[in-house]
């Protein structure tokens, strides 16, 4: 599974204006929302359900927050660059960097799968470094697909 196999183009944020971790997510939520046809309120419940369990700020200043949803038919991937929020993150740094991962319930290894292809990606500095300097959700979609390799 390579992320361009998740993530499409149009799901894709850049520069969102967030002021905290639920805004953020409720954007993430909204994104989704729209490309999968679930309900925002349920996937936004989800995520702050999943949040609750643990930070899904992983350190460095990115995020995976990601769920399973029992209607969900495929996996869905987005991606959104943000003001710096407080997000609890395992490092206490500010998220500026949000991948969200919705699974279906029954997908089983592919959840795992995605998020270890998403983790490898966010391990480079570099690659993340470039993503903060994206001038626009093109970008940040190229540099994702162009940074996606099985290392």
């Amino acid at each position: 599974m390579k992320i361009s196999d998740i993530l499409a183009p149009d799901a894709v944020l850049h520069n969102v204006k967030a002021k905290s971790k639920k805004q953020l997510l409720g954007e993430l939520a909204k994104l989704a929302a729209k490309k999968t046809g679930l309900n925002e309120a349920v996937v936004l419940d989800a995520l702050i359900e999943r949040e609750r369990l643990g930070t899904t700020g992983i350190g460095m200043g990115v995020a995976l927050p990601h769920t399973r949803l029992p209607k969900l038919k495929k996996i869905f991937c987005g991606f959104a660059s943000s003001e710096p929020v407080d997000f609890d993150a395992v490092d206490n740094k500010p998220v500026d960097l949000a991948f969200v991962l919705l699974v279906p319930e029954e997908a089983g290894a592919d959840h795992l799968k995605a998020l270890a292809r998403l983790s490898r990606l966010l391990r480079n500095e570099e690659t993340v470094n470039s993503l903060r300097k994206a001038e626009s959700a093109k970008a940040l979609y190229k540099l994702v697909i162009e940074n996606d390799t099985n290392e």
